[in-house]
């Protein structure tokens, strides 16, 4: 006869608790023992509550490989009658055997109605550090069940594959918003729909009658960064700013040489550029900087309340004065055709000429960010991450402790896209100028372009050519962001891999390498995505490369969104008449004409504001309340990685205190541990 002390933590959120009965089996190198009922008189497993129990094994088990958590319904009614929640959400328990050291088994589970659940002590293993038959039992086991519960399918051709189900109910709890998160999101949405219903801007569709006009939105949301856009949205050197630190700080890079297609002459320029330089000597220089959005070429418009909608493909030339001078913008060409109707806009030109087509590039950003930038690389590349993850790293594995933080709510958030916003007659396809189908054609052609480079911000940076350009706030702040975390993970990786071979070795490590490869990124081989990993150094990389796109990235491509369009001149979602083929046609009439209806306007604004801002629930990145690791090198390693993000923070927030409208959207306390809004 063996005795135990068993410890066990209930969750504290809502509905953590259970009526149910919880049971356990101890299973050892020698055998294991029956169900054993954790059982006291009246109510056990309530939210928050840490419980000890005293369980008998009627033999001698030997020393513990897993345990069984057995639940089922009580034998009596539950008080509350078969509506009761049944659902458990347990944190861990711990073991005390008779003889040595407790033993801590990480749980951080739902278990729903009537099952069990194979829980293992919380030291971290890889596949081949694992040794005993069962054990290599339960990870296969384990890793089989995940691939039944979590599969893959394709929701549009040439996108990368998502999750197979079609609504947020179908959902398994391990994945879904909590209960609080889930009602604060809907009631954020409700509060802002009805307050624009009760104005009757939602259902016009008509025309703004003028831009004072559209400020009646700031009358129901605003933000102090939204009221500076309002104030300076028409002044180049803010217009130029926003490819740096605005929402889509990703496409500007140096310019070496003018396109052929963008013939762009001195004196175009010379206003600008002012005496004794020239285009050649700023391209040489290094001073010139180009913003393509070429891939929009052609793309697929929708229409809106009946109306045709129109789009660019627009390039920007821009100019970084010496020394710590404003980048400033210098010619717009409004196609990729040069050619009579497709004039080169100056700033020199009359004021509303220039601002209608600073304001197409602005349209331009609109799109390319929301289905590239955001959409595409950060959601449904985190989905692709986080599903693989799930399916190839049981929870024993070190990676799968140190990305599910990382994965949080993904799944929730990314199907309820699928739901609300991207699917036939949703915001997307009622009130963007892409539509869905402009979307997918987005989507569609970046897959083909996109690079492995792209993803790992200081190939980004370097290939871009932009690592000196002052005031670059997106590049200093993620670059210090993607130190700390590849530190971090070098660490971590170098407590459980202790060589090249040991990666290679670790078959479900690369189970997972290649399943991002083939269901993410379609195994195309021109993408330099690997299919495996050699190397410590690349897995390093790799791992980075996951948790800084899943956090930091998508912040400073995502918290921005209402800031950056809630003034909708400055971002707007569509445009209602082509792009001008001449000059000296512009006026403020026809300007006003050009941008998108007021419900079209409202529509979007609705979906940024609840994108930009999490509905409660929140997990900063490096915050791991959830403690998967327990042994102690990792946890040094966590309480490293905190610090340094700490330290961060504080520089950041001292740079902010001197700048006019604070880059914010990376320091680390503001910045959500996954992608889960």
């Amino acid at each position: 006869m063996a005795e135990f002390r068993v410890r066990v933590s209930t969750g504290k959120a809502c509905g953590a608790g259970t009526w149910d009965k919880v049971s356990i089996t101890i299973v050892g190198t020698r055998g294991e023992s029956p169900p054993l009922p954790l059982d006291h008189l009246g109510k056990e497993f309530t939210a928050g509550a840490e419980e000890d129990f005293e369980v008998t094994l009627p033999q001698d088990v030997g020393p513990v490989l897993l345990l069984r958590v057995h639940k089922a319904p009580p034998a009596l009614p539950r008080p509350l009658g078969p509506l009761a929640p049944d659902a458990w959400f347990c944190r861990w328990f711990q073991l005390a055997p008779p003889r040595g050291a407790p033993l801590r088994f990480p749980c951080y589970q739902w278990l729903e109605g009537a099952g069990s659940l194979v829980l293992r002590e919380g030291t971290a293993k890889v596949p081949w550090a694992d040794h005993h038959p069962v054990l290599q039992q339960q990870r296969q086991e384990e890793l089989q069940a995940r691939q039944e519960m979590y599969q893959w399918k394709t929701y549009i051709p040439g996108w990368p594959h998502c999750l197979d189900e079609v609504t947020v109910k179908d959902l398994d709890l391990n994945i879904k918003y909590s209960t609080a998160k889930n009602t604060n999101f809907y009631l954020q949405g409700l509060s802002a729909f009805t307050e624009l219903k009760i104005k009757g801007l939602l259902d016009r569709k008509g025309l703004w009658r003028s831009l004072k006009e559209m400020r009646r939105i700031f009358n129901f949301r605003t933000t102090p960064a939204a009221e500076y856009v309002s104030e300076h949205w028409q002044e180049d050197a803010f217009f130029a700013s926003q490819f740096l630190n605005g929402l889509n700080p990703v496409l500007i890079h140096r310019c070496r040489y003018l396109p052929r297609n963008f013939p762009v002459t001195d004196a175009m320029v010379a206003p600008v550029l002012g005496p004794g330089t020239s285009l050649q000597a700023e391209l040489e220089r290094g001073s010139l900087f180009l913003v393509d959005h070429g891939i929009l070429s052609g793309i697929k418009t929708n229409v809106i309340n009946g109306r045709p909608q129109f789009s660019a493909a627009p390039m920007t030339l821009l100019y970084q004065r010496p020394g710590c001078g404003s980048l400033l913008p210098l010619a717009i060409q409004l196609s990729q055709t040069p050619g009579p109707n497709s004039p080169i806009f100056l700033p020199s030109d009359d004021k509303w000429d220039w601002l209608l087509a600073k304001t197409w590039v602005r349209n331009a950003e609109f799109s390319f960010h929301e289905a590239l930038t955001h959409l595409l690389h950060s959601h449904l590349l985190p989905e692709v991450f986080t599903l693989a993850t799930l399916r190839q790293l049981p929870h024993c594995h070190p990676l799968f402790k140190l990305l599910v933080p990382h994965t949080r709510y993904t799944l929730h958030i990314n199907t309820l896209a699928r739901e609300l916003l991207i699917s036939p007659g949703q915001v997307v396809d009622r009130s963007t100028g892409l539509g869905i189908g402009g979307f997918s054609e987005l989507i569609q052609r970046n897959m083909e372009q996109l690079n492995y480079s792209v993803l790992c911000l200081p190939e980004d940076i370097r290939t871009r050519g932009v690592e000196d350009i002052p005031g670059y706030y997106y590049r200093d702040d993620g670059m210090q962001i993607w130190g700390a975390v590849e530190c971090f993970v070098s660490e971590m990786i170098g407590i459980y891999y202790p060589s090249d071979v040991s990666v290679r070795d670790d078959r479900e490590l690369q189970a997972w390498v290649r399943e991002i490869f083939s269901e993410g990124f379609l195994s195309r081989e021109s993408s330099g995505m690997p299919s495996s990993l050699e190397t410590r150094e690349a897995l390093v990389q790799y791992v980075t490369m996951v948790i800084f796109t899943c956090s930091a990235k998508h912040a400073a491509v995502s918290a921005g969104q209402f800031d950056s369009c809630a003034w909708m001149p400055n971002l707007p979602p569509t445009m209602q008449l082509p792009p001008p083929t001449s000059k000296g046609q512009a006026r403020p009439e026809g300007f006003i004409a050009t941008l998108p209806p007021v419900n079209a306007t409202c529509d979007v604004v609705i979906a940024l504001w609840l994108l930009s801002k999490e509905p409660g629930d929140r997990r900063p990145l490096g915050t791991y309340p959830d403690e998967h690791f327990t042994e102690e090198a990792p946890r040094r390693s966590i309480a490293a990685f905190q610090s340094r993000l700490a330290q961060i923070s504080r520089g950041i927030r001292e740079r902010n205190r001197g700048l006019a409208l604070p880059y914010t959207y990376l320091d680390p306390p503001l910045i959500e541990n996954s992608v889960s809004i």
